[in-house]
């Protein structure tokens, strides 16, 4: 996998550990000569993730919504910028560009994200998983709640066909080779 597509927060004032996770991340994706594919912009995590992969050797792209632009939160250091119309045309774009779709913390925009990506694998649009890096835990309560929706029936088929958990750098690294 060489086109890393990675789904975060946009947003400065988080805990810093997650910064650090993000960091070590960037870190590995450039050693490793991969291809960076996230929002465009920055701010938060979206920003450490993608300055530390290009710093480390990473070529990133940037797909960044009218919107992003506008409010002057676009990232001026990507290497390949795709403007595109809404959030929802950035979705597709990063689907279609990734080959693996790793969701780091994030808020209400991280989780849109991963459901659309489950969303579209599950109607066969695609066959690539979300990677959920559960970081100090913190999409825990996220398995938990797929885990319920299987087991009261509200899933066709087993969600995990969908997505993957990678609790630590390693984990993650693994997934992504």
């Amino acid at each position: 996998m060489e086109n890393i597509g990675i789904f975060c927060s946009a947003s400065n004032n988080i805990d810093p550990v997650f910064f650090r996770h993000a960091s070590e991340l960037g870190k590995w994706l450039g050693e490793n000569k991969k291809t960076l594919i996230y929002g465009g912009a920055n701010l938060g995590l979206m920003d450490c993730v993608s300055r530390t992969a290009k710093d480390n050797g990473s070529k990133i792209i940037g797909v960044v919504p009218t919107r992003i632009f506008e409010m002057g939160w676009a990232s001026a250091f990507v290497d390949e910028m795709i403007p595109c119309k809404n959030l929802t045309d950035r979705k597709d774009i990063m689907l279609q560009r990734a080959d693996v779709l790793v969701a780091l913390p994030g808020g209400i925009g991280t989780l849109d994200e991963v459901f659309h990506v489950m969303a579209a694998s599950s109607m066969n649009y695609h066959h690539k998983k979300i990677i959920f890096y559960n970081v100090e835990g913190f999409w825990q309560d996220m398995i938990k709640f797929l885990k319920q929706l299987e087991s009261q029936h509200f899933a066709h088929h087993p969600l995990n066909n969908y997505y993957a958990v990678a609790n630590n750098l390693e984990e993650l690294t693994e997934l992504l080779k």
